[in-house]
């Protein structure tokens, strides 16, 4: 059984057998899947009243351990957005009760932001179903598949020069 992507090589295969659309394959696929997990978790955050954006920032928060807190500029590096945008996405989640903003006492020119215990609870409602609604996603694929995709990938984006931030 074959996806749509197979119909696309097969039909440049017959209109340029010179062509080598192998790599097309590949990107095709990673192109379509990216789509259709961007398009699902979009579905499943809306359920919970959040943007996709939303979660990644109350999940950031709760994957750096207590006291769930970063300053802005952790979560600046950690989202991979600009400052002026991390600064209205705090903006907007400080307005709906998920997070505080404080400043610094260490450093006063630094914004400290904060999982409020509204915001707490719900990032912990939230990782639990998500996590649960990816391995829904994932489910194709066997445990020892998922591992050697994620290989796969981690090995090209690293190729490609994605790296860790610093921190």
């Amino acid at each position: 059984m074959g996806d749509s992507v197979d119909r696309v090589l097969a039909q440049w295969r017959a209109e340029r057998p010179d062509l080598d659309a192998s790599p097309m394959g590949v990107i095709g696929r990673v192109s379509r899947a990216a789509a259709t997990f961007d398009r699902a978790l979009r579905e499943n955050f809306a359920a919970y009243d959040l943007q996709r954006w939303e979660f990644d920032i109350l999940g950031t928060l709760l994957r750096s351990g207590p006291p769930y807190r970063l300053t802005a500029g952790q979560l600046t590096a950690s989202t991979m957005v600009t400052s002026g945008a991390i600064t209205n996405r705090i903006d907007r989640l400080v307005a709906r009760g998920l997070v505080d903003r404080a400043t610094d006492p260490a450093n006063r020119r630094s914004v400290l932001v904060s999982l409020t215990p509204e915001g707490l609870t719900l990032a912990n409602d939230v990782v639990t179903h998500h996590a649960a609604y990816e391995a829904e996603l994932l489910a194709p694929l066997t445990g020892h598949e998922r591992e050697q995709l994620a290989g796969l990938l981690r090995k090209l984006l690293t190729g490609l020069g994605d790296t860790p931030p610093e921190g």
